[in-house]
């Protein structure tokens, strides 16, 4: 028998896993897998100021490679997991080697969907945005005047729109749903941020889906869309989403629906087995939840640490996310899941607003545009159960600091 943590998942959820055993003081030996050739780093950076040159990618490293010895962390990278074998113990790897395990945790994220090969998906020049090997073949293709195609007008797109805009591309978006945002924010937030993106001149399509792509000599140039039309491009981005990474669970027999099942500790179906992070479903306010975000990654991993280290801490989640576009950004406090009702508050400043969502009368998350008072407010009354007095949030002269009251 061994009492070695297996982390399968070198990601956010995986390092922080990690980091928080060695802080706690937990001497356990721990593995940590990785299907990546690079030492576990920040994905946000990845879109944004790695892709503009602004940031080197060691500036994205958690920690130093001398980090992982130092710490009695054993990484393996460029490999992953194939199978678990629960009744034994063990994890069989691509490589062809076992590792023998005591606890197990499956840290494995998400994963983007793709278009498929019967539409054009297969074609050279067609990207999703997830990892440093994704970041680095955009950045081929980011150059002035070249026209990128946007499929899907959620938070990954927008944001690579943004990118692609700041370094002087043609940029069309197109969104099959009746607008931009629509899963995931308010219509006052997604008209915000279509103005936003309209005053750098974006092109954005709603209600236009993709027919198919066209390609020459096997590389893209152009698509056919819903509405009829064909357009010219030189590239594609796909940003439609990601699906929790569970198959490895599902196989190994654990319960999964939407994500691998944990309770509020964490645990799988197996006592023996934690899941953290994007690939999750866990227990929230009555129902079930994924929460794809660093905030969840990072805090839901901690919570596993302490139980794994011997503590018996429930996880409850604080869930707050942003977005930079531009010069905009957008903080999220809070989860708006089932929201049905929504005020719109101007801020003190040219440029600042923010969106709060209210269901069945009470507060459950705000959304803030370039306004960071706004932000912290209604984060400040979502963690302490305040609801704000609507005549108050509505009134655009008065203080938010009333609401704390």
């Amino acid at each position: 028998m061994t009492d070695r943590l297996v982390i399968i998942g070198a990601g956010q959820a995986g390092f922080a896993l990690a980091a928080k055993l060695r802080a706690l003081k937990d001497e356990r030996p721990i593995t940590l897998i990785g299907a990546e050739d690079v030492l576990p780093y920040q994905r946000p950076p990845l879109s944004k100021k790695y892709l503009l040159g602004e940031m080197a990618f060691d500036r994205l490293l958690f920690r130093p490679e001398h980090w992982y010895p130092d710490n009695n962390v054993e990484i393996r990278l460029s490999t992953w997991a194939e199978q678990i074998n629960r009744e034994t113990k063990q994890v069989f790897l691509q490589d062809g080697s076992v590792l023998d395990y005591g606890t197990l945790a499956l840290v494995t994220g998400s994963t983007p969907r793709r278009l498929p090969a019967a539409i054009g998906g297969d074609l050279e020049g067609v990207y999703v945005a997830r990892d440093k090997r994704d970041a680095d073949l955009l950045a081929g293709e980011m150059r002035p005047g070249r026209r990128v195609l946007i499929i899907g007008g959620g938070y990954i797109g927008l944001e690579a729109a943004a990118v692609a805009r700041h370094l002087g591309l043609e940029v069309t978006v197109i969104e099959m749903a009746d607008r931009i945002l629509q899963r995931v924010a308010a219509k006052e937030t997604a008209d915000i941020m279509r103005a936003i993106h309209k005053s750098h001149d974006v092109a954005i399509r709603e209600k236009t889906g993709l027919k198919h792509l066209i390609g020459k000599d096997g590389r893209v140039t152009g698509a056919e869309l819903s509405d009829g039309s064909t357009i010219e491009v030189d590239f594609v981005i796909v940003g439609i989403g990601v699906v929790p990474t569970d198959l490895l669970a599902k196989e190994a027999g654990l319960e999964v629906g939407n994500g691998i099942i944990v309770d509020e500790f964490a645990r799988t179906s197996d006592p023996s087995i934690f899941a953290a992070g994007d690939c999750a479903s866990l227990p929230w306010q009555g129902g079930r939840i994924r929460l794809e975000s660093v905030q969840n990654a990072v805090d839901q991993a901690d919570a596993a640490a302490a139980v794994i280290a011997g503590g018996d801490e429930p996880y409850d989640p604080k869930p707050w996310f942003w977005s930079d576009q531009y010069d905009v950004k957008l903080q999220i406090a809070g989860f708006n899941m089932g929201y049905d009702d929504t005020l719109l508050r101007p801020g003190a400043r040219e440029g600042a607003s923010s969106v709060w969502y209210f269901r069945e009368g009470r507060l459950i998350a705000v959304d803030a545009i370039n306004d960071a008072k706004a932000y912290v407010t209604g984060k400040k009354m979502l963690e302490s159960g305040i609801n704000p007095d609507r005549a108050i949030l509505a009134d655009p002269a008065a203080d938010l600091k009333q609401l704390l009251a």
